[in-house]
């Protein structure tokens, strides 16, 4: 039985998919998994025997990476699973913000008891005409999961599509072409857009993007759509811009006591993610990596460890996580090699400083002597014996 410590409230499915040999507890000290969605890991003491920890999400800003891979944790996330639900609010957005839906329908509030409301709301819309999407141009900065869906259906609303990703691949270029124009200058892209469309993770190169620096090299009126992270904001640069009228209108998830305040925000608290069929798909992939990982060893979508996954033989697997240095599988596989025995199957990948092995055996062997042995090599991480 393996237990998984929940810090979220997660979707019942996780519990469909990790069946009878999975218990979540929200309570457990001893734990071998934690399933997380916002709860802030930065500064939590893992129990000892976790090797896993799954994000019911994207965005993993909340859990220490570096310290994860240090103790061998694995840590998973969800891409994709809530893609939809942030496209389609990403698009709520930019259309709330462009018709002044917010404001005109704080407005009406105000006057609600008006006896001649009828005359008083013809009187008054005036004050709230908006700009329509048709035709306008917006640049999309980050072509990922979330953003290539923003920008195909953008352009099927009839916006011209700029779109920058310092690191888009070969497909996805030739996915996105006939609906992106892409560029290799970030200035380019805020120098041509009307609307510019926040996708990417918060890093040390992107945090603050929305500053004074960025914001000047904008057109003048500029709408700024921010359903990615609140990180990327300078919010003293942004509430200047605001007010000043550089920047027309911002739209966030991520909500600012001081941009709250103004009338072109508008803003959701962190809803992004926040749909019964986001939940629902986030849940399922989170319990089946978990549960792929602890059963088999197997990793996919993990943010932090090489990404291997072999079919399982009959028999006991041994899992490996050590540094990625010239000669490491060789002194792996010597160390078995004393023992005589012979690998069913091997599988072997680096990422960046840290690798992962896997070694299948069919035959009965010695798991802790071999384990022992194993350990002796310099820069093992951590070993696995999966029976």
């Amino acid at each position: 039985m393996f237990n998984i410590k929940t810090y979220n409230k997660i979707s019942a499915t996780s519990k469909h998919i990790l069946g009878t040999d999975f218990k979540l507890d929200e309570n457990a000290k001893d734990y071998e998994g934690i399933m997380v969605r916002s709860a802030n890991l930065i500064e939590e003491n893992f129990s000892k025997s976790c090797l896993a920890i799954t994000r019911v999400g994207a965005g993993v800003n909340n859990i220490p990476i570096d310290r994860c891979t240090e103790l061998g944790i694995a840590v998973f996330n969800t891409p994709g699973g809530n893609a939809n639900a942030v496209k389609e609010l990403t698009i709520a957005g930019i259309i709330n913000i462009s018709r002044n839906v917010k404001a005109s329908g704080d407005w009406l509030n105000t006057v609600k008891d008006d006896p001649e409301l009828s005359k008083t709301v013809e009187k008054g819309k005036g004050s709230y005409v908006g700009t329509e999407i048709l035709g306008k141009t917006i640049g999309v900065i980050g072509l990922g999961q979330v953003g290539g869906k923003v920008a195909k259906a953008l352009h099927a609303l009839g916006m011209t599509v700029v779109g920058f990703d310092a690191y888009l691949s070969p497909h996805q270029k030739e996915d996105l072409k006939q609906y992106v124009e892409i560029v290799d200058s970030i200035d380019t892209l805020l120098s041509k857009s009307d609307y510019i469309s926040l996708h990417m993770a918060t890093t040390n190169e992107t945090k603050g993007f929305v500053n004074k620096d960025n914001i000047d090299k904008m057109k003048d009126g500029v709408f700024i759509i921010n359903y990615a992270r609140g990180e990327l904001v300078n919010h003293i640069d942004l509430v200047s811009a605001l007010k000043s009228g550089k920047v027309k209108g911002y739209a966030t998830d991520f909500p600012d006591k001081d941009e709250l305040s103004l009338p072109n925000v508008i803003s959701t608290p962190h809803l992004g993610a926040s749909t019964i069929e986001a939940e629902e798909n986030c849940a399922m992939m989170a319990a089946s990596e978990m549960k792929e990982f602890l059963l088999n060893g197997n990793i996919a979508n993990s943010v932090n460890f090489p990404n291997v996954t072999i079919a399982r033989s009959t028999g006991t697997r041994i899992t490996v996580l050590h540094k990625n240095r010239v000669g490491m599988l060789e002194e792996i596989t010597n160390k078995v090699a004393d023992f005589k025995l012979n690998i069913e199957g091997l599988a072997n990948k680096g990422r960046g400083n840290i690798a992962y092995t896997i070694l299948d055996f069919s035959e009965t062997i010695d798991t802790a002597a071999i384990e022992k042995k194993i350990n002796e090599i310099a820069d093992v991480i951590r070993i696995r014996v999966i029976a």
